[in-house]
């Protein structure tokens, strides 16, 4: 009886034993695990482990990493419960700068990070928006950098630094309204470039009327009762006029180009009419002498001069014959009819006569009486 119940107590002690030893095998294991948070590109799990360092949670959770991808805290580092560890994984993205196109390497998570990571200016214009993630990106983040531009217009030199990718954008920043028929010195879809000169030359068309005179003409009949050299107007002539209608260009305020629009005529020209006489010219009387001057020509003399050699007429007619200066001299006369003799005065005469007919005296009938 003794001996059953020793054994008894015996196994009972044993299993005891046993059960410790799980008890205290559990409690260990229990304690040696983690919990922690692995945020890749922001987005976080729990992660439970007895991994001793970085690189071992890693293994254990199946999380693979690019070279070039980044890690926080080292792959080496030792992790404690309740740790974190940030994976930003690298990507390639598309980038166009003021119309250049480039592939960015980066582990940012935003816009902004690609920006940054260019060092580009702070006013620079991002279409995007610089909050946008990368993960959303379906078109290449396009940057606008500010660049210096100058516009002369109006006589005046306007200067802006802008992001306007376009001249039109630009121009439309400026406050400068571009008319249907000026000229810009690019297009309007051209791309901003640094330090670029933009000029605006104003173009504007009006209508420009103006009057001419249209001179009149001389229509000319023939008179058979009037002698050769005769002349009589019979009907005065009258000018017209005409409306001519420009088109002018102008460039800055000033003209460059004028085109005829319309050619009218308001009044209508009426022309002269002048008589002719075509009667051949008598031929002088066979003179009769008195003293050395024929009874012919002694009339006209008497009835040009009064018979006067000397006569002087303050019109600028002198002598027998009342000639000017200027026809004396063309029948050969010097100096003044005054000074020369009857004589002579008579024969200068007779050379103008033959030359150009009695017209040329007021008292020329008395050569044909």
């Amino acid at each position: 009886m003794q001996n059953a119940l020793k054994n008894r107590w015996v196994k009972i002690g044993a299993q005891a034993a046993v059960l410790t030893a799980l008890i205290l095998g559990l409690v260990m294991f229990v304690g040696g695990s983690k919990t922690l948070a692995v945020a890749v590109d922001g987005q976080s799990q729990s992660i439970t482990t007895r991994a001793a360092t970085v690189a071992e949670v890693l293994e254990d959770s199946s999380i693979t990493l690019d070279e070039l991808d980044e890690i926080t805290p080292a792959l080496d580092a030792p992790v404690a419960d309740g740790a974190v560890i940030d994976i930003k994984r690298h990507k390639e993205v598309n980038v166009s700068i003021d119309g250049v196109d480039r592939v960015v390497h980066t582990t940012g998570l935003t816009v902004a990070d690609v920006v940054d990571q260019l060092n580009v200016s702070e006013k620079a214009q991002i279409e995007q928006g610089r909050a946008l993630s990368l993960a959303s990106l379906v078109t290449p983040i396009d940057i606008s950098t500010p660049k210096d531009v100058s516009i002369k217009a109006d006589g005046k030199t306007k200067k802006l630094n802008t992001t306007a990718e376009t001249v039109g954008a630009a121009l439309k920043e400026a406050k400068i309204t571009l008319g249907k028929d000026d000229e810009l010195n690019a297009k309007v879809a051209d791309a901003v470039s640094a330090d670029m000169e933009l000029k605006i030359v104003r173009v504007k068309t009006k209508t420009v009327t103006e009057t001419e005179v249209i001179d009149h003409g001389t229509d000319t009949v023939k008179d058979s009762d009037a002698l050769v050299g005769t002349k009589k107007t019979l009907e005065e002539g009258k000018d017209g006029e005409r409306t001519l209608t420009y088109t002018v260009t102008l460039r800055d305020g000033k003209e460059s180009k004028r085109e005829l629009a319309s050619d009218k005529v308001t009044t209508k020209a009426v022309d002269a009419e002048v008589s002719v006489g075509t009667k051949p010219k008598p031929k002088p009387k066979a003179p009769t002498t008195s003293g050395s001057v024929s009874s012919t020509w002694a009339a006209l003399a008497k009835c040009e001069s009064g018979g006067n050699p000397r006569a002087v007429n303050p019109a600028g007619y002198y002598g027998l014959y009342q000639f000017s200066l200027s026809t004396w001299r063309s029948v050969g006369g010097s100096g003044n009819p005054v000074d020369a003799g009857a004589d002579e005065q008579t024969a200068r005469a007779q050379t103008l006569y033959n030359k150009a007919g009695a017209a040329q005296w007021g008292c020329g009938r008395h050569l044909f009486d």
